[in-house]
This record gives structure tokens, C-alpha cells and sequence, in this order.
């Protein structure tokens, strides 16, 4: 997966503030080729006008816009990365965005959650939820503490199930973890509804050993997993059985760990599989307190 081309969606926001800080680590440690983009909105009212104050409030907008684009390439260089290549695009932010990694043949794309208030953690903006589902790579969506800390150089958490889509997130964490000098913890979720009885009690007799076993059976793929995964990349690799919904249990367990960035696969099916995601790993990227990679596998781009 690396080295591979970075796409940074900057806006100055303090979100993407991280996200440019995520993205400029990656690069330097990665050797990944770092490029920026900043949509400008699109200002509808100032086509109202005509003539002389048309022309000169486009212009206004212009510099502005150039301005801003600026400001977040100066973000990218105070964290310490150098910028490939700055674009600048007006319109709907997800298209332009997703079109221009296209166009570069980006192999991630980095930009920041716009979750706020309250309810912040349980919600990502338009912009970060549109790339999320349009992408036709691997999506970085960064948020997380204001502590000084490096994102990518600490813990390092991937969900595993088995799949293709959870071995590419595997694999990019390898890479990352290598390059970083990161630890990764591999987890794995048993969901005990599906071996609880739900009908009367003549079926309740030996849930719980079937229940024992599935758990054993599981405890013993995930710690040959993480076993693979040490031999292969040579990093320290620790794994975890959870019990109860895969998503809850990963944002658990991140939570829990203070992990600095959770690994998923894409899960996106069939024909609409550019436009879907799945609910795990969807549900991880918006709740999650730290960056969240949702990686999808070399085939569907």
C-alpha cells in the first residue's frame, strides 16, 4: 500500500488542523508524496449582482480563496511535511474531492470529522461522510486529543473477521506500524446474540458451551493472526477477543487503550459497493475518538 500518493482535503478548520498533521507524518514516514486540495464553497448570492460589482466580488472571492489554500499548505509545512502539489476547487467538496484523487491516483485520502457539539462523536460532516462513501481508496478521517502527540507513532488497533477487506487493513497496518515503530493490537469480536437462545426454554440447554467453544475457536485465529502478522512485519503485535457488537466493542476497546488510530475494512457490496460502506465500518468512523482508517482492498478501485 506504501509508498503511495496522500490527498490532504483542507479547509483551515481546527479538524483539518489534525488531519493535516496525520497526513504530513504519513508522508515523512511512509515516503509517500503529499498532495493538498481546499474546496471553496460556491457563493450563489454573488451571481445576483452584475457588472462592475460581479466581477469585482469574484475576484474578492478568489484571493480569499487562494489565501485560505495557502494557509493550510503553512499547516501541512509547521507539522513538519512538504507539499507535492496544492489544488484549489469550488463546488460540492465531496465530488471535487474524490474526482481530483482519481485524477492523481491517490492512495489515501486524509481529511478531518466536523463532528460538533454534544453529539460531535456520533456525527461526521458532509464533506468527510461523502468522501468516505465515494472514495475509490483507502479514506483517513482524522479527530482526536490536543495533546501534542504524534497520531501514528503510538497503538494502533485493527478489526479482524476473517475477510478480504479486514486483510488489506492488516496489511496497511503492518506497513504503518513498521515505518512508525508502532505497536498494533489486533481484536476480533465473538457476538454472543447469535449463540443466545430466543425461543422458549427447551432450547436453552447448551447455548452457553456452544457459546465457550465459539470463543475458544476465536481466541486461538486471533493470536495465530497476530502471530502472522509479528513474523511478517517484525513489529509487536498483541491480540483481543471482545464479546458483543463488533463496532461498540472496537470503539470500546480503542477507547479503552487510548489507541491512535483504528484500522477497518470497507465492506461495500456489489454493484453500489463505491457508494456504500459497512456498518461496522461505518459505525467505527463516526464514533471513534481517535483517526479512523477505513481501507478498502486494491480490486475495488
Amino acid at each position: 500500500m506504501f509508498p503511495t500518493r496522500i490527498l490532504l482535503a483542507a479547509d483551515g478548520s481546527k479538524d483539518a488542523r489534525r488531519a493535516a498533521r496525520c497526513a504530513a507524518e504519513l508522508s515523512l514516514k511512509l515516503d509517500s508524496e503529499l498532495h493538498l486540495v481546499y474546496v471553496a464553497p460556491e457563493y450563489p448570492y454573488v451571481y445576483a449582482s452584475h457588472g462592475v460589482a460581479l466581477s469585482e466580488d469574484v475576484n474578492r472571492k478568489t484571493d480569499e480563496d487562494k489565501l485560505t489554500l495557502d494557509r493550510c499548505v503553512g499547516h501541512v509545512r509547521e507539522a513538519g511535511g512538504t507539499v507535492a502539489g496544492s489544488h484549489l476547487g469550488a463546488g460540492d467538496a465531496a465530488g471535487e474531492i474524490v474526482e481530483l484523487a482519481e485524477e492523481l491516483r491517490v492512495g489515501l485520502v486524509v481529511l478531518g470529522s466536523r463532528g460538533r457539539g454534544l453529539w460531535g462523536r456520533a456525527l461526521m460532516g458532509s464533506v468527510s461522510t461523502g468522501v468516505l462513501r465515494l472514495a475509490h481508496c483507502p479514506v483517513l478521517i482524522a479527530r482526536g486529543r490536543e495533546d501534542g502527540r504524534e497520531p501514528l507513532t503510538g497503538k494502533l488497533l485493527v478489526a479482524v473477521d476473517g475477510s478480504e477487506e479486514a486483510s488489506a487493513a492488516e496489511q496497511a497496518a503492518m506497513e504503518i506500524a513498521g515505518a512508525a515503530g508502532s505497536k498494533v493490537h489486533v481484536a476480533y469480536a465473538v457476538q454472543e446474540e447469535r449463540y443466545r437462545p430466543h425461543l422458549g426454554p427447551e432450547m436453552w440447554e447448551g447455548w452457553q458451551e456452544d457459546l465457550e467453544r465459539a470463543k475458544r475457536s476465536a481466541r486461538s485465529w486471533v493470536e495465530k493472526e497476530a502471530r502472522r502478522m509479528q513474523s511478517e512485519a517484525a513489529i509487536e503485535v498483541e491480540p483481543h477477543l471482545l464479546l458483543g457488537r463488533p463496532d461498540a466493542a472496537i470503539v470500546w476497546l480503542a477507547e479503552e487503550m487510548g489507541a491512535d488510530l483504528v484500522l477497518v475494512g470497507s465492506r461495500g457490496l456489489g454493484a453500489m459497493k463505491r457508494t456504500l460502506i459497512g456498518g461496522v465500518s461505518d459505525s467505527v468512523a463516526r464514533h471513534a475518538h481517535c483517526p479512523v482508517m477505513v481501507v478498502r482492498k486494491e480490486k475495488e478501485r
